[in-house]
């Protein structure tokens, strides 16, 4: 007779498993989304160049950190938190004693990211968080108040890596996603929107000031002759390609494909209107003998940069400013290819 099954034993439970070799769901498709059930998944991503899904590799930390010199004891800015990768090398050097302000306008990642640092340690005496877009820096320092300003400021301009690997961003056309875009979701018009209402004209425009496209009017057209039909980031890279076939040889549509992505996410969240509006206060903003480093990743940001730099320096806000721009090492573009177009120019504020 055999005897009952003891229920007291525990039952033996399958260990979560990573569902296909071809999920459909983003957050299926990288283990490194959870990083807890596989925890050797990040290190052979990072030893491999790449950037772990979800994440973000700081650029350019070493000479960011040169050029700020973080000390002990002093108040700083990151104005384009994102992921934190560069707020927590800032942290290192500020604590004890020293604050850092972090402002980010995505109301997705920023919780995460403050919970991130809290982890590591910081808490409210060492960083605040603060969601509002970077052209809002002078109100946010009030707001904590540093009313004198703060002793450096940094603004990092590129997309995170967070915002550009999720479809459902709509930053890019890897994936099937909406075509949305917006850095804040739940503020401004969408992509697929804004296209629906743009005029030739005004798409055009975009398309040369935003991104230097040399087929801008051709490409406008042909988008707006399916007004209110391309609703998703890979209808929109399709429609690019069937705009130019015969136009351009092989696969020379996608090099139009990625400034059209670039130019309508720079309209949709007026980054250059933000940029002119942070460019204009960043002098106010900070106190004497304080210093600014802004990291850009196209010509149409570094030339505003260069441009309020140099017209600061000549109306005496800045004692310095960079008269080259600094690159990431070889190194760096090597195990990091979206550092490749980085450029990092300073600004040392007046006694």
């Amino acid at each position: 007779m055999t005897s009952p099954p003891d229920d007291s034993a525990p039952s033996h439970k399958r260990r979560p498993r990573y569902r296909g070799t071809h999920p459909r769901r983003f957050e299926e498709r990288y283990k490194e989304l959870a990083a807890e059930k596989y925890p050797e998944i990040v290190p052979h991503i990072l030893a491999k160049g790449g950037t772990p899904a979800g994440q973000h590799v700081p650029i350019m930390v070493a000479e960011i950190l040169e050029v700020l010199a973080p000390a002990r004891g002093e108040r700083g800015v990151d104005a384009t938190l994102g992921w934190g990768g560069h707020a927590q090398r800032l942290l290192e050097r500020l604590v004890p004693g020293g604050q850092l302000l972090g402002l980010d306008a995505d109301p997705i990642e920023l919780p995460r990211t403050e919970a991130r640092l809290r982890r590591l340690g910081f808490d409210e005496s060492a960083f605040t968080a603060r969601r509002t877009n970077f052209a809002g820096l002078r109100a946010a320092l009030a707001e904590v108040g540093w009313n004198e300003g703060a002793d450096f400021v940094l603004t990092d301009l590129g997309v995170s890596s967070m915002q550009l690997d999720n479809p459902a961003r709509g930053f890019t056309f890897a994936a099937e996603g909406p075509l949305d875009m917006r850095m804040n979701p739940n503020r401004g018009l969408s992509a697929s929107v804004w296209l629906e209402r743009a005029t030739v004209k005004q798409l055009t425009q975009a398309l040369r000031d935003h991104a230097d496209e040399p087929l801008a009017e051709h490409i406008a057209e042909a988008l707006l002759a399916r007004r209110g039909a391309i609703r998703t980031t890979q209808a929109l890279a399709a429609a690019v390609r069937e705009a130019l076939a015969g136009k351009v040889p092989g696969d020379g549509a996608e090099p139009s494909v990625r400034r059209v992505f670039q130019a309508l996410r720079i309209e949709v969240n007026d980054e250059f209107g933000a940029l002119d509006a942070l460019l204009r206060e960043l002098p106010h903003c900070l106190r004497p003998g304080g210093r600014a480093a802004v990291l850009t990743f196209h010509s149409g940001e570094d030339r505003r940069v260069k441009h309020a730099f140099t017209l600061g320096a000549r109306a005496g806000h800045y004692a310095s400013v960079a008269r080259e721009v600094i690159r990431a090492s070889a190194g760096e573009r090597r195990d990091n290819p979206r550092s490749r177009s980085a450029k990092l120019r300073w600004a040392l504020r007046a006694e």
